[in-house]
C-alpha cells in the first residue's frame, strides 16, 4: 500500500524526510533529515551528520511522501511503538 497524507501514521516512518517546523524546544525548529530510528516516544533525525533525538509529543514535523509531497504531522499523533499505531483508532 502506498504511503498517502491520509495513511502516514500507519506507515513506517524510517527513511523518510523530515523537517520540524513547530517546537516547544526553539531550537528544534528547523532541523531537517532522513529520520533513521523511531522509539516509542522520540524521533532520531540525522541532521548536519549527526543524529537529533527529539521527543514527538513536543514537535510538529513535516514529512516527505516518496512521491515528494510535504505533509504535516503533530507528533502527538506518533506517541507509541511503530507497529502499535496501525491498531490504534486515530481522529485527524
Amino acid at each position: 500500500m502506498p504511503i498517502t497524507p491520509h495513511n502516514i501514521l500507519r506507515h513506517e516512518l524510517i527513511g523518510l524526510q523530515a523537517r520540524i517546523t513547530a517546537s516547544k524546544n526553539k531550537k528544534n525548529i528547523g532541523i531537517a533529515g532522513q529520520v533513521v530510528d523511531e522509539t516509542y516516544k522520540t524521533l532520531v533525525i540525522e541532521h548536519g551528520g549527526r543524529p537529533r533525538q527529539l521527543l514527538k509529543k513536543l514537535v510538529t514535523l513535516e514529512l516527505q511522501l516518496p512521491d515528494k509531497r510535504w505533509v504535516e504531522v503533530r507528533g502527538e499523533l506518533l506517541v507509541g511503538r511503530p507497529w502499535e499505531r496501525i491498531k490504534k483508532k486515530l481522529r485527524y
